[in-house]
């Protein structure tokens, strides 16, 4: 069964096609989840002529009913004609003290001060939040001589959806695989899973944490245009995303003139867009500083002599300056955030922080146009699911390092709890699974920390060792962050190029080669055949390449690039015999024999006699007449297709983003 089928069979009317929101949107600046609610309402099937039907529907109501500020007083007018008229806008409401009546205002229609009844305001707390709900309203007009007042809401219906079963969504997970889980979720927000690796797809789901743990905090710093801030804007109704250059302690937490509970009393997830420093920009305020660090630690903040407790999740999102390395360097890597937030007080507080750099602008063809959950179903499943725990998973299988800190354990096993619910909702987890999880989320807080010791030298009397004890093996393991591994690389390449050359210069060999393993991660950059392969192949004259997936253009182009290494690794006299192993499908085979013919002929100018054979193998490996045999997870094809044009990375392999792989190098018998 393909993906699409095995989506509508178990989750029928919860899901949508992604790419009808774009249709059917227009100009109407309307919340995906607008959208998809109307969609979810006349689209929910695959069936062509429904859903044609469905988006005209649609697009009546969001052309008869959605408010546009442009036409505003039209919807006025139509109210007033009809007596009895349904709007689509986002209203906030108010508690008129002296008149002992809540009020309504809309963003759109414009109107201000329009009574709503008690009752209303009661059912949907989160009208009074200051943050705006979308709603589908009854609007009424009055055209009584005596009237007070003219506008009348007879019925409000915040938009999202009802009648959520989690037990129903459990028991669906189970008829997935993992990867087809992952897939579904990023059709759900919108992406098209072919164009991310899993690490990719684990970066782009991380930003769902903060609306499935209470009180997480989560940052994520990176370059413009990457989607930073969509999921806290358009996912759900029950986050809200302001300007982190507008909060205030009254917005967001009490304005002690009315002891009026600010935003992170009402919504699940705070998010502060733009949080940067820009030329010209008002000071911090410290005190906000304080409070915010508070509750960020203790689910709580004082505004007068009261304590209020509350579980919204704090997440902020900005732009970085410079290049990842370039911040190594010479800063460190939350130099752009507001300078009165770079504390170690306020930063060690936050649980991940989410590598922005490492996510491609997005550009059309990354969109979804398949299936995936109504965006409200999935907000209102993730919301049910902030009442579980799913830490205590991790005991059954590691140990955190004591030297860890509180505050060091407490945000690795958040965030593992929040990925496990999103991919594992059923808590059925394999010991890899779960290792996988875990390395990622130790990631997400070292990045912390690491930054910890740069800014605060407080830190660096107390260091820590972000490393976890295998309950099964007493393995101990030691994750990194991937931005420290290219960089690492990038400077042990250049040295080793440096050292290379004065080796030349003394004649004496400086590299000591030794059987070992090596690991590539996802978006792993600084690597080449040439620092994987070279000084292991040097002096060989035969060399035997077994991989049966050499079948596309570009991975003959990586063996062509392979070929060019040996050419350079070799004296110009030497000459070098290759052969190939490799396989295709019976109804390609051709194919691949004419493109092996002609490669033969491209490679003889290089010093290499190619040779091939067409055999189906299934290990994948070099071996060379020096005695060396290097085990291939992926073959040669370790590299990340390049995006546009005009890349870099296609002209220097140690720019290109790597898939992940290992790669063991043995000493066999000549």
């Amino acid at each position: 069964m393909e993906l699409k089928e095995k989506i509508l069979a178990n989750f029928e009317g919860k899901v949508v096609r992604k790419d009808l929101t774009y249709r059917v949107k227009g100009n109407a600046v309307v919340p995906t989840y607008v959208l998809e609610y109307l969609l979810g309402q006349y689209c929910a099937i695959d069936d062509e002529a429904i859903i044609a039907s469905g988006i005209e529907k649609v697009k009546d109501v969001i052309s008869n009913n959605y408010v546009h500020r442009s036409e505003a007083e039209v919807a006025k007018a139509k109210i007033r004609e009809s007596q009895q008229y349904k709007i689509i806008d986002k209203i906030n409401v108010s508690l008129n003290d002296k008149a002992n009546i809540y009020e309504a205002d809309f963003a759109n229609l414009g109107l201000k001060n329009v009574p709503i009844a008690d009752v209303m305001v009661m059912s949907n707390r989160k009208l009074l939040s200051g943050g705006g709900v979308w709603c589908i309203l009854d609007m009424g007009y009055s055209h009584a001589a005596d009237a007070k007042v003219r506008w009348l809401i007879t019925d409000i219906k915040p938009i999202q959806v009802s009648n959520i079963q989690l037990e129903e969504y459990l028991e669906a997970r189970q008829q997935f695989t993992t990867d087809e889980w992952l897939d579904l979720l990023m059709h759900s927000i919108g992406l098209n899973p072919e164009y991310f690796n899993k690490r990719g797809k684990f970066i782009q789901l991380s930003r769902l944490i903060p609306h499935v743990e209470n009180n997480y905090n989560f940052i994520e710093l990176g370059p413009k245009g990457t989607g930073k801030s969509h999921v806290f804007s358009e996912l759900s109704p029950h986050g809200v995303l302001v300007s982190g250059g507008d909060v205030s302690k009254a917005r967001l937490f009490v304005n002690n003139s009315g002891d009026k509970i600010g935003l992170v009393g009402y919504w699940d997830v705070v998010a502060l867009d733009e949080f940067e420093q820009e030329k010209g920009s008002k000071r911090t305020d410290g005190d906000l500083v304080k409070i915010l660090q508070n509750y960020m630690a203790n689910q709580s903040f004082n505004r007068g002599k009261e304590t209020y407790q509350a579980t919204a999740s704090m997440a902020f999102v900005g732009n970085t300056k410079h290049t990842v390395p370039y911040m190594l360097k010479n800063s460190h890597l939350f130099e752009s955030i507001p300078e009165g937030y770079i504390k170690g007080a306020f930063l060690d507080r936050i649980h991940m922080y989410i590598p922005g750099w490492e996510v491609r602008i997005l550009k059309n063809e990354v969109f979804s146009m398949e299936y995936g959950f109504i965006v409200d179903y999935l907000a209102e499943i993730l919301k049910e699911l902030r009442k579980s725990d799913y830490s205590s998973i991790l005991d059954k299988y590691v140990d955190l390092d004591g030297s860890l800190s509180t505050r060091d354990k407490t945000a690795i096993r958040k965030s593992f709890s929040g990925m496990a619910k999103l991919l594992y909702p059923d808590k059925k987890m394999s010991q890899e699974e779960v290792l996988e999880l875990l390395n990622f989320a130790i990631e997400g807080r070292k990045r912390v920390k690491d930054q910890l010791y740069i800014i605060d030298e407080t830190f660096r009397n107390e260091p820590v060792e972000f490393k976890y004890t295998l309950r099964a093996t007493g393995k101990d393991y030691f994750p990194e962050t991937l931005e420290k591994l290219n960089y690492a690389t990038a400077k042990a390449n250049r040295e080793k190029e440096d050292t290379g050359e004065q080796a030349i210069e003394r004649s004496e060999p400086v590299i000591k080669l030794e059987p070992h393993q090596t690991i590539l991660y996802d978006n792993q950059t600084g690597v080449s055949y040439k620092s994987l392969f070279a000084d292991y192949l040097k002096g060989a004259t035969e060399i035997t390449i077994q991989d049966p997936y050499i079948r596309f253009p570009y991975q003959f182009k990586n063996l062509l690039e392979f070929c060019v290494m040996l050419a350079n690794n070799k004296d110009p006299e030497e000459e070098i015999y290759l052969e190939v192993l490799s396989w295709n499908t019976p109804d390609h085979m051709s194919d691949s024999i004419a493109y092996f013919e002609e490669f033969r002929e491209s490679v003889s100018d290089l010093g290499i006699h190619f040779s091939f054979i067409m055999e189906d193998v299934h290990d994948r490996y070099i071996q060379a007449d020096n005695g060396w045999k290097i085990t291939l997870g992926r073959g040669l094809d370790i590299f990340e297709k390049n995006e546009g044009r005009f890349n870099a990375a296609e002209l220097d392999q140690s720019r290109r983003r790597c898939k992940a792989c290992e790669m063991t190098y043995l000493r066999v018998k000549k």
